[in-house]
């Protein structure tokens, strides 16, 4: 297995903590794995993204102009990236803030409203773990229960009730890849 994934928004949607999420869940089911984090200025309402690479043999390099797959948070993300994920690839895009189709139709896009979805569960900002959920069910990159691992090891020092949301929206998001994707 070899995956680069891009993933793009902007600060204060989890971008960062998206990518240390598969990071960190690849190395604990023996995956090499490399996480280059890209932010602007201003944390939060800045631009944010970072490049995950996942795979069962060595990595040359952590970092990629042209990723397999995407994944975006928000119009400009999607203006910056979308040009560059390789043909054939996959883009999972958020339209809760992103207005207008994907252009290209050389990739397999997954669209999903996560904001709207997390708002409806009242987990607001936990919304980027619905979209996590999603494309884990959808690509199956990793195991599921040690995602759930995962979820406790990062959010436990913040107490058991964000654990328990993290895999909520996580869940959540698992249940709309099985329903409204093919």
């Amino acid at each position: 297995m070899y995956e680069q994934i891009l993933i793009a928004g902007f600060g204060g949607q989890g971008v960062l903590k998206l990518g240390r999420f598969l990071a960190l869940a690849g190395m604990d089911e023996g995956y090499h794995v490399t996480w280059a984090p890209s932010y602007g200025a201003a944390m939060r309402g800045g631009t944010a993204n970072c490049t995950v690479t996942i795979s069962d043999e060595e990595i040359n390099t952590p970092l990629t102009d042209f990723p397999i797959q995407a994944i975006v948070l928000n119009q400009p993300s999607l203006d910056k990236f979308e040009p560059g994920v390789l043909p054939g690839g996959m883009l999972l895009v958020n339209t809760s803030m992103v207005n207008r189709e994907v252009m290209r139709n050389d990739l397999n896009v997954y669209e999903m409203p996560m904001n709207k979805i997390a708002e409806e569960m009242g987990l607001e900002l936990e919304a980027n773990m619905v979209l996590l959920g999603a494309y884990i069910r959808k690509t199956g990159i990793l195991d599921i229960q040690n995602c759930m691992k995962t979820i406790e090891e990062m959010f436990k020092a913040k107490g058991s009730q964000i654990v328990e949301n993290n895999r909520a929206a996580f869940l959540a998001g698992m249940e709309y890849a099985d329903h409204c994707w093919e």
